[in-house]
């Protein structure tokens, strides 16, 4: 086996002596404690040292990359004549990827690797010869710096620092703004107090207090250029009765020079969000078309870069800034937060509060997918940032008019029909495993049965016909007529309603028995074989029935 080792002078390439030491990588630190154990292990069998300090960076920057270098491969194609057969162990993985597809070496990079290479490093004055070790040293300074200036220069992560910087500039910037205008409006308000409720902009304040100076000479002075005409008349008419205390000519100048600041820092802040536009729509088009550039801005620099937040998946873009609240959320066992930075987007603004929360997440996805066009697209466009605009804001239109069911991919909203079941009930009739010879006349007693009106509708009938025949004095024979009526009106409705095998459903044992026992004493049956049937089929409750009839009779004849 051999070992590749890099070193700041070049390339190092070991023989392995005994291959069963690299088997037992547990006690290998041992073989490794005096120069003598360490030659008996690896030996030196070719070193290729570079010419000057550019090609060791260059040699450096391509094993970063994981690539293969001139140099090595100059190296490694003397190793391919002579061992064709032989294993390389080398310490990075993807050097070892680039030498296997180049040269067709098997190459091996595993844990036991790396601690043989730490043992190496250990003995390595020794197993080097002919490199001292202020050379040596002077060399890994030298590399190193060179590499670090090369990382700076060319990284593709630091070409947005510009941005970071200045939107951090531009935070601090408006600090002071406050501050300074909250200093000038207690200032100044102990001398002209009602100008502060008049204008409520910071800026014209300002000017007009860098003009005027004292409130006496506000009314011979022309503020058309800062005020409209309605608030230039307040203003003169408040200096005329105002209640503040008078001031020295030091103090209104001081306020005068505090005042000029304020313009100047608003002057360069203008100019730096000027700046800020121009570098994010250079560097972010599509992020900056869907959230603005100051938000934007403040994402990359949440982030650190563009490359490390188009990383971020896109529930974390929606929460980014919002940390401390969703720890607290966590720890609590509360709602977590549904925005952060992404709230002061103008789209999440517009929305109704009922709606932020839905249309900052569809925000954060869209910008998640704008993000990693624009850190890793070649020819960036704003093109799919309009178009991602235009779609998030059919959506909120959507939200706020109350149609959220409809979602990309439907075509048309799905109907929601009620479901009716129909069932059908069908009873077994006990008579037809009767063997009587009276079978065939007790089934046709219980489709007529079956085929009966309500008993609802009886009553009714009933009550009709006592409307129809009033009597004052009740017999017997007027109680026996009412029975006759009754009788014939159940005799007249039963031909009307169709016949039908099939039971209806509502219909209990009770009232169908009931019923069997009236169109029977109709029938012109024997007096034997209708006392028969009624002994056999009638229940309890209709012989309870008629009993309490008969009751009623005897008392209305009493």
């Amino acid at each position: 086996m051999f070992i590749l080792y890099e070193t700041p002078a070049g390339y190092a390439i070991f023989k392995l002596l005994d291959d069963n030491k690299f088997k037992e990588i547990d006690n290998l630190y041992l073989e490794f404690q005096t120069p003598e154990k360490a030659s008996k292990i690896v030996k030196l069998k070719h070193f290729e040292k570079f010419t000057d300090t550019t090609e060791a960076l260059s040699a450096a920057t391509a094993a970063v990359e994981g690539k293969l270098s001139k140099s090595l491969k100059k190296a490694l194609k003397k190793l391919v004549v002579d061992d064709v057969q032989n294993q390389l162990l080398v310490a990075d993985a993807k050097l070892g990827n680039a030498i296997k597809e180049k040269l067709s070496l098997q190459c091996v990079a595993n844990t036991s690797v790396q601690e043989l290479m730490r043992c190496i490093r250990s003995q390595s004055e020794s197993l080097l010869s002919g490199l001292p070790k202020k050379e040596m040293t002077a060399m890994s300074l030298g590399l190193a710096h060179s590499l670090s200036r090369y990382k700076l220069k060319f990284s593709p992560d630091k070409i947005d620092t510009m941005i970071v910087q200045a939107q951090c500039l531009l935070d601090d910037l408006d600090k002071e703004l406050n501050n300074y205008m909250m200093r000038v409006r207690e200032w100044y308000g102990w001398h002209f107090p009602e100008l502060g409720k008049i204008l409520t902009d910071n800026i014209a304040y300002v000017k007009v207090i860098k003009l005027v100076g004292m409130r006496d000479n506000i009314a011979d002075t022309d503020l058309s250029d800062i005020l409209m005409e309605e608030l230039e008349q307040k203003v003169k008419e408040a200096a005329e009765i105002s209640m503040g205390t008078e001031i020295s000519e030091e103090d209104i100048t001081n306020i005068q020079s505090l005042c000029d600041e304020i313009i100047s820092i608003n002057e360069y802040r203008t100019h730096l969000g000027d700046y800020l536009k121009a570098r994010m729509m250079a560097m972010a088009p599509n992020l900056t078309v869907l959230v603005g550039e100051t938000v934007g801005a403040r994402l990359i620099a949440h982030s650190g870069s563009l490359v490390n937040l188009a990383k971020h998946p896109a529930s974390t873009l929606q929460i980014l800034g919002s940390e401390k609240a969703l720890f607290r959320a966590l720890k609590t066992k509360k709602d977590t937060p549904k925005y952060g930075l992404i709230y002061h987007a103008s789209m999440v603004g517009a929305a109704s509060l009922k709606n932020k929360g839905r249309i900052s997440r569809s925000l954060a996805a869209k910008a998640s997918l704008a993000t990693r066009v624009d850190a890793f697209g070649d020819d960036v466009t704003m093109q799919l940032g309009i178009d991602h605009r235009a779609k998030l804001e059919t959506r909120l239109r959507m939200l706020e008019e109350g149609n959220s069911t409809k979602l990309s991919g439907m075509k048309a909203k799905a109907k929601l029909q009620k479901f009716h079941a129909v069932s059908e009930v069908k009873t077994f009739k006990v008579a037809t495993d009767s063997t009587l010879p009276s079978t065939s006349k007790k089934l046709k007693a219980d489709d007529e049965a079956a085929n009966a009106p309500s008993p609802k509708k009886k009553k009714v009938q009933d009550v009709d016909m006592e409307e129809e025949n009033p009597e004052p004095a009740m017999g017997e024979g007027s109680a026996k007529k009412k029975k006759k009526n009754k009788k014939d009106t159940v005799v007249e409705e039963e031909p009307t309603v169709p016949q039908e095998e099939s039971v209806e459903p509502e219909m209990g044992e009770g009232s169908a028995k009931k019923k069997k026992k009236k169109s029977k004493s109709e029938s012109a049956q024997p007096a034997d074989e209708s006392m028969m049937d009624e002994s056999v089929e009638m229940p309890g409750s209709a012989k309870k029935s008629k009993k309490s009839k008969g009751k009623k009779a005897t008392e209305e004849d009493e």
